[in-house]
């Protein structure tokens, strides 16, 4: 009923999407080097001229790519386009490196030897106390990494005075981030915000105007506007 306490929690990683400039090449590194099976590869619904790959880490998270021939235009620049290793610099807003999840540390050798046996070099494992990580290269300069973690980090260990002080977060304010305030649940009946008199963020890169028609569009339109088939009928 409307008005109910919801905790809404994110539950995890549904996939996170990485623009490409060679979309085989990705397929072929995550499938063979990391051995994760390519779910979805489609044109990408609403994007023209664009393809959509899904590397699958579980039933309900994936790894996927953007890619079209305008891409490989756009110049990589290291120190600001990307990091180019997982303690190096790159531009605000943008990913600095990648961490994937493994078990445990046994499976994180047999990764290990994976990787090495098929010719990527691999700093680590690496005990950081709160995970154990190793890292390796991606192609197109990505920064990756596995980790897994013994226990759920503890907040009250590895939460440093000294940098919550350095960043300028209060005590109030501390207090909320470790443990954020519920909303009460309107089941999807809270209207869109007026464009221009919102705080935002607002998605960027649009062509003029287009972003202000988009979040006119009603949600039950939306809903059903890009095609929701799969390209291959079982």
């Amino acid at each position: 009923m409307s008005g109910q306490t919801n905790p809404n929690k994110v539950e995890g990683l549904h996939h996170l999407a990485i623009c490409t400039a060679d979309m085989k090449g990705q397929i072929e590194f995550f499938t063979d080097k990391l051995g994760m099976q390519l779910q979805a590869l489609y044109w990408m619904h609403g994007v023209e001229n664009t393809w959509h790959g899904f590397l699958r880490f579980n039933d309900e998270s994936s790894l996927a790519f953007v890619s079209n021939p305008d891409i490989p235009n756009i110049p990589t620049q290291l120190g600001t386009t990307h990091a180019g290793n997982p303690g190096a610099n790159s531009a605000a807003g943008t990913m600095q490196h990648l961490a994937f999840k493994v078990k445990d540390h046994e499976e994180m050798m047999a990764m290990r030897d994976r990787l090495r046996s098929k010719g990527v070099p691999v700093l680590g494992p690496l005990d950081h106390g709160m995970c154990v990580s190793m890292y390796f290269a991606g192609l197109e300069n990505l920064s990756l990494e596995l980790s897994y973690s013994a226990e759920p980090i503890n907040n009250e260990l590895w939460i440093d005075p000294e940098v919550v002080e350095q960043a300028g977060i209060s005590a109030e304010e501390l207090a909320r981030y470790k443990k954020p305030s519920t909303y009460a649940d309107h089941q999807g009946s809270v209207s869109q915000p007026a464009i221009n008199d919102s705080t935002g963020p607002h998605m960027t890169n649009y062509p003029p105007g287009v972003y202000e028609k988009s979040m006119q569009i009603p949600d039950e339109v939306a809903l059903n506007m890009v095609e929701s088939k799969p390209p291959v009928s079982p």
